[in-house]
């Protein structure tokens, strides 16, 4: 059963025995992002192949920005949206011909043959593979030619929050785990004032982040899965 925010406010009212004056609405809205936070967080963690975006966005969790020649690193902050960019997990770049082509992350702290990332050669061409650091992404290879739109970032995002004027809107997650929503905020009212049932919420939270998990771990079932032609050799060859 999905919860409209009215929904979840009326619920953590009844879980804790609150009002308006006793949780007012802004702390109690504060408490349900925070709890969509750590969601969102289970959810990303736990999904294969079927990436977990929240469903209350009309836009794809992708960034797509111009490829400028000559420049070698990029900022991922914000999606165009606006939403705090959590993870990037998959990098396009377009090739001179205007076809775009995945590279792969490397770590240039760690990894060998990454002497390009750093020796001062600054070689120019088209980029091979990137490096993460803080908020942005570094090339190997310095572009030499510029395409609009040549650069394609595949995201994580945070969530579609709520506000204290909301009334009909729903988490953007699995209509199945909004009960989480109610809980969670429920469980840190108690804790904060060292109610009687807060360890029975607390127990609640817990088997509704295992139920996040489980969830959205089975999200990838839809995906064909294809056995490779190779025999298998037991060992009798």
């Amino acid at each position: 059963m999905s919860l409209t925010a009215t929904n979840i406010f009326a619920l953590i009212d009844v879980e804790v025995k609150t009002n308006t004056t006793t949780y007012p609405l802004a702390t109690k809205v504060l408490d349900i992002n925070v709890a969509l936070d750590d969601a969102i967080d289970l959810a990303i963690r736990s999904c294969g192949i079927g990436q977990y975006d929240d469903t209350n966005f009309t836009d794809y969790p992708i960034i797509t920005t111009n490829l400028v020649s000559a420049q070698r690193d990029y900022s991922y902050t914000q999606d165009g949206s606006g939403n705090l960019v959590l993870d990037i997990y998959k990098v396009m770049v377009m090739n001179p011909s205007g076809v775009y082509e995945e590279i792969p992350q490397v770590d240039m702290q760690s990894y060998r043959d990454t002497e390009a990332f750093y020796d001062g050669l600054n070689i120019t061409g088209q980029p091979t593979s990137y490096d993460r650091t803080g908020n942005g992404i570094i090339f190997d290879v310095i572009p030499n030619y510029s395409q609009t739109n040549g650069l394609k970032m595949f995201i994580n995002r945070e969530g579609s929050y709520f506000t204290t004027s909301d009334t009909t809107k729903k988490p953007g997650i699995d209509g199945r785990l909004h009960e989480y929503l109610v809980v969670a905020p429920a469980c840190k009212y108690a804790q904060r004032n060292s109610l009687s049932n807060e360890s029975i919420l607390y127990q609640r939270k817990l088997l509704l982040e295992k139920k996040i998990s489980e969830v959205y771990s089975k999200k990838d079932r839809g995906v064909r899965k294809i056995l490779s032609k190779t025999p298998f050799d037991f060992g009798q060859n």
